[in-house]
């Protein structure tokens, strides 16, 4: 399993809409890859609660893939591409990292294998 988060800060304004309805517009853009991309498992989008702190993202993704195969598919889908493209615009930072998890009797565990 491959664990793929990422964390957005935005810009005040792009796009022609405040930050709030870009973080909206994010989310549900991003959730309806859902089911199109083969190898997804699971995609969760999470808006910050509070938009008082500097050092904090606005937007999170958190999304599972079977492999690093499946990453690189969800990454070069069409439907991704349009949705990254509009991130782009209006995001100011992203930050973002993909680690490799593997099956134990108690759950999943970091392989601390060196990323690609």
């Amino acid at each position: 399993m491959i664990k793929h988060i990422v964390i957005w800060r935005l810009k005040d304004h792009a796009e022609g809409q405040d930050r709030n309805t870009n973080a909206r517009q994010i989310k549900e853009q991003l959730k309806a890859l859902r089911g199109l991309i083969p190898g997804l498992v699971k995609l969760e989008v999470g808006l910050e609660l509070d938009n008082q702190h500097p050092e904090q993202g606005h937007v999170v993704l958190y999304s599972v893939f079977e492999n690093r195969v499946s990453l690189q598919t969800y990454a070069a889908h069409p439907q991704h591409k349009k949705v990254a493209a509009f991130i782009k615009a209006v995001a100011e930072e992203r930050r973002c990292v993909d680690y490799e998890m593997f099956a134990t009797t108690g759950g999943y565990e970091h392989t601390g294998r060196t990323p690609l």
